[in-house]
Parts: structure tokens; C-alpha cells; sequence
């Protein structure tokens, strides 16, 4: 089975909390904190594997975890480092968030590997928090939680060269002939229903990536069909090759076809649009020639060669015409800038999910408009955790406070100095 897109939760490690103890050995009374460090948590990573074409790995699996970092010890043990989890898939794939469909990476070119989500920091345990004031800390540091996020995975080939057309023009029959791949050929609308690649060897040249890209109807750019998971295939490509069947066998206009695939392209992305076109009028073996009537190969020449568009007269069977679309074809791509097109990374999930790792609600009081009520699992945790009837404690949980945005947060809903905040049992003044 071919997949080109597939949807997957990712989740990194969370960090392990830090321990709280105390030396307690014989003939030691008074053994100070030994409460060792949390481990980090571990890393989500993708990574290219050149093995792979497809994403089909990733359609029967929906959520992937790295493993968490285990908690501190006594006598001051790390505790161990979360494993990471080592996503691999086919080059050319594009990581995106799923809401935004902004990109995280792009795993093609020099990038082949990449963390995309960072395992929680481990936290730091009750030995780090000792001072000639606080010699008995009976608080540590709970580990970072873990990121989690969905994230959507798209595979565009990365070709030199997009050929594009209509259903049963002879883009199967082309790639057949000028490269080694092994495409399904018939006579039906749709026999090719994923991009096949192949690599075209000329004399005395480098040669180049070729891609036949699925038939395009009208709406594509749309979605109409499959038109959105054929477009994306041509976005890394340089150059495109317009195949027409120039012997209009099933009552198609070639000249009508070359501006209906390119008002698809501009609707799907101009600026793929843009981009260095030739034309491939296929099937010249097959015209039926008659007095009075144009040939079809002059007419698109006519139309098309003034504006800078080549035409190539060519019979994808018998390889007629062959050989100078080709070698024009890679005169183009020598003139053109050698770099690959690479996506751009627009979305940090570090970044994105820096406040949303902590959930916790803030309301105000129906009664009591001077009662404000915080709650949240990390919140219940940290009192948990930390002796807030030592000055130490107190000033460390006011900093958890105003690091995690609940101070501003409280301001934002209205809270004025002299004001009670409560959170699980716990109350406090507010005073800035």
C-alpha cells in the first residue's frame, strides 16, 4: 500500500521528579538533604530513512511516546534518563501541526534527523536546596511534564521534474520509457493513483529526478478527486513537463488542457505556477490529419511558444520526439539555481506548548468577590512537594507562580491587593 499523508499524537518524555531525603547512617545524627536529581525525559526524533517510500507505518498507529525520567534516589542518585522514541520515515516528508498545518520540518536535503519535541527537564532534588537558613529541605523539584501535540506528516516527493495531465495522456507511458520505473499502465482514467518516480540517465549529462504526478480534472486545487494529494507532489519540483494528447482521443482540446492545469496550479500555490513549463504534445503518431484543420502541434505552438513555453511534438510509444524534450529539459535545469526546495520550519512546538504543558483554571468566587480559586494537577503537585511554612519554600512556590503565568493571570481576571486566593486548602493573601 502507497500512503502519502497520515495524522499521529507524538509525546516526549517527562522529567523525573527530584527526590526528597535525608543522610540518616550510624553515627551521623544530623545527616543532611541527599535527595538526588530526576532524569530528563526522552526526546521524540524523526529521522530519514532511505529504505522507505511510503507512510504506511503510520496509518494503523496513532499515538507515539518516548519514555519518562525516572524519579530521583537517596544517597544524591540521578534518577535514569527517559528513552527516546526514533521516528523514521522516507525522505522529502513534512512534518506540520495538525491545526495550523504550519510546518516543523522538513525532512529532506542535509536534514536527516531532527528533535521535534524535547523531553521534560528532570527535577532537582531536596540536596540543591540546603542553606546556612534552610540546612532541612523537605521540598524538591517536580521534572518537567512531557510535550504532547498532533501532528500531521505529509510525503512530497522530491523530484527535479513535475509531469503533469490530464487522466490517460501517457504520463505512465513516458516514464516508462525514459527511466527504469515500473509503472501501472492502462487505459483507464486513474490507473496511476500515486506519484511514481524515476531517474532519467541522458549522455554526457548528470541526468535528473523525474515524477509522474497523478491526472489532474478540474477543481483539483479544490480538492476536487484527489486533487490535493496529487498537487503536493509537484511543489518541490523545478521544472514541469505539460503532457497533452495532441491526437485528441477522447475528444479533449490540448490547447484548452494546458490552461485549465495551469489555473489549477496557480489556485493550488502561484508561485508554483511561476515556475519553467515545457510541452509535451504526445500521441503525434495518432493524429488524424485533415485538410483545413490546423495540426494540433501548430496550434499549440502557436499559442503557447510566443510566451516562452516550448513545445515538443513526441510519441510516448514509439519515443518519437523523445530525446530533444529531454535533453531541452535539462539545459533548463543546469540554468536554474541548483538548491532543493526546502520548507521552511514555521512552527516551534517548544515555544507553542511553553504555557500549555501547565493546565490550571483561575475563577473568581460567585459569592465572594475578593476569593479567587487556582487549581490545576502540577499546582496540587507542587504544594504537595513544598513546605510552604519555611521562608525557602515560600519564596520558591511564589516563583513556580509567577514562572508559570498565574500571578499575571490573576491580574487579568481583577484581582486587587488584599485579595484571598485559595488553592486545595491552602490560602493566601495577595500582595504585590
Amino acid at each position: 500500500m502507497f500512503a502519502d499523508r497520515a495524522k499521529i499524537i507524538i509525546r516526549s518524555g517527562k522529567g523525573g521528579d527530584g527526590h526528597v531525603s535525608f543522610r540518616r547512617e550510624l553515627y551521623v545524627p544530623n545527616g543532611g538533604p541527599d535527595g538526588g536529581d530526576g532524569g530528563k525525559g526522552g526526546d521524540v526524533i524523526f529521522e530519514v530513512d532511505k529504505g522507505l517510500n511510503t507512510l504506511v507505518d503510520f496509518r494503523y498507529r496513532r499515538k507515539f511516546s518516548a519514555k519518562d525520567g525516572d524519579p530521583g534516589q537517596k544517597k544524591r542518585s540521578h534518577g535514569k534518563n527517559g528513552e527516546d522514541i526514533i521516528l523514521r520515515v522516507p525522505e522529502g516528508t513534512v512534518i506540520l501541526e495538525a491545526k495550523s498545518h504550519k510546518v516543523i520540518a522538513d525532512m529532506s536535503g542535509d536534514n536527516r534527523q531532527q528533535v521535534v519535541l524535547k523531553g521534560g527537564r528532570g527535577g532537582k532534588g531536596n540536596m540543591h536546596y540546603a542553606t546556612a537558613t534552610m540546612q532541612v529541605p523537605k521540598y524538591a523539584q517536580p521534572g518537567k511534564p512531557a510535550q504532547e501535540i498532533e501532528v500531521l506528516l505529509e510525503l512530497k516527493v522530491i523530484a527535479d521534474v513535475g509531469l503533469v495531465g490530464f487522466p490517460n495522456v501517457g504520463k505512465s507511458t513516458l516514464l516508462s520509457r525514459v527511466t527504469n520505473a515500473d509503472p501501472k499502465i492502462a487505459n483507464y482514467h486513474f490507473t496511476t493513483l500515486y506519484p511514481n518516480l524515476g531517474v532519467v540517465d541522458l549522455k554526457d549529462c548528470r541526468g535528473f529526478v523525474i515524477a509522474d504526478i497523478p491526472g489532474l480534472i478540474e477543481g483539483a486545487s479544490q480538492g476536487a478527486g484527489l486533487g490535493h494529494e496529487f498537487l503536493r507532489h509537484i511543489e518541490r519540483t523545478r521544472i514541469m513537463i505539460h503532457l497533452v494528447d495532441a491526437a485528441s482521443f477522447e475528444g479533449r482540446d490540448p490547447v484548452d488542457d494546458i490552461y485549465k492545469i495551469n489555473r489549477e496550479l496557480e489556485n493550488y500555490n502561484p508561485e508554483i505556477a511561476k515556475r519553467p513549463q515545457v510541452i509535451a504534445a504526445n500521441k503525434i503518431d495518432a493524429i488524424y490529419r485533415q485538410e483545413g484543420v490546423i495540426d494540433p502541434v501548430e496550434r499549440l505552438k502557436a499559442e503557447f511558444e510566443p510566451g516562452g513555453i516550448r513545445v515538443f511534438p513526441i510519441s510516448a510509444v514509439s519515443g518519437k520526439g523523445v530525446s530533444d524534450l529531454l535533453y531541452y529539459v535539462q539545459d533548463l535545469l543546469d540554468k536554474l539555481p541548483k538548491e532543493k526546495v526546502i520548507f521552511k520550519q514555521e512552527y516551534f512546538p517548544e515555544d507553542a506548548l511553553i504555557n500549555s504543558d501547565l493546565p490550571y483554571t483561575v475563577s473568581q468566587d460567585e459569592l465572594d468577590k475578593h476569593l479567587f480559586h487556582v487549581e490545576g494537577p502540577r499546582i496540587e503537585r507542587m504544594l504537595g512537594y513544598t513546605n510552604l511554612d519555611s521562608e525557602k519554600g515560600f519564596a520558591f512556590f511564589q516563583r513556580f507562580l509567577k514562572d508559570c503565568g498565574i500571578l499575571e493571570r490573576l491580574e487579568q481576571e481583577g484581582i486587587k491587593e488584599g485579595d484571598t486566593v485559595q488553592m486545595y486548602g491552602h490560602q493566601f493573601d495577595y500582595y504585590k
